[in-house]
């Protein structure tokens, strides 16, 4: 009983030197509810108040920063062990992934519009390259016949130099292919869009000339992977 008398009297001693429950559980070790019961009736100044204050503040900001970094780690280890699951990619494999890629990113020939010709659109640079690949690897198109338009917000129109040496230095085409860029109005003022500040390059389409006749034969390969897929 005596001890206990000791570890309030300590405890008290403690708070009303402004120190936080957490610190002084460290010197007295009870329990949280009998720590809460013995310190009810203590009262602490402003300037004691702010430092209980701050000190549970730079706890918080500690807790965010060590889970920020455990959530990182976590999807580190997802992305290098699902990356290790894929082997070396075939030359077929690299054909039904561009055949996939513009079915879902690409122009398609309409019966009210027939002669329509390849055009691919992203702005995911790493989609742009793989898809330029995919024409010269496996359509053998060769790069005279590749052209290119930007399409960019309006409010970047101070960065037109800036974003065509971007999708040059990826594409690896000279500056001189990107003279057709196009601005988009914003119609909007406030927008939850990310993709609105300095990394922001608009959207590239790519277009081959004179291959009404590979729309054909891409619209072929998607209804066979199509066909073949609910054949398995």
């Amino acid at each position: 009983m005596i001890e206990k008398i000791n570890e309030k009297e300590i405890a008290i001693s403690l708070r009303k030197k402004g120190k936080t429950y957490s610190e002084i559980l460290k010197v007295v070790p009870v329990a949280k509810s009998t720590l809460t019961l013995w310190l009810q009736s203590v009262g602490l100044s402003n300037k004691q108040k702010q430092r209980i204050t701050q000190k549970r503040l730079d706890c918080s900001i500690r807790g965010g920063i060590a889970k920020r970094k455990q959530r990182i780690e976590r999807q580190n280890n997802i992305i290098n062990t699902s990356k290790s699951e894929i082997k070396n990619i075939s030359k077929n494999d690299l054909f039904l992934i561009g055949v996939i890629l513009y079915w879902a990113e690409g122009t398609k020939e309409k019966e009210h519009k027939p002669g329509t010709g390849v055009a691919f659109s992203n702005m995911d640079p790493r989609m742009i390259i793989l898809f330029l690949k995919w024409l010269k690897d496996i359509c053998k198109i060769s790069n005279n016949m590749i052209g290119f338009e930007i399409m960019v917000h309006e409010s970047h129109k101070d960065r037109l130099d800036e974003v065509k040496k971007y999708w040059s230095n990826i594409t690896g085409f000279p500056l001189n292919s990107f003279s057709k860029l196009y601005l988009k109005k914003n119609k909007i003022k406030k927008t939850n869009r990310k993709n609105i500040g300095e990394k922001y390059y608009g959207v590239l389409k790519i277009h081959v000339k004179e291959s009404s006749n590979l729309v054909r034969k891409i619209t072929g390969w998607t209804d066979g992977i199509f066909e073949k897929v609910f054949k398995i």
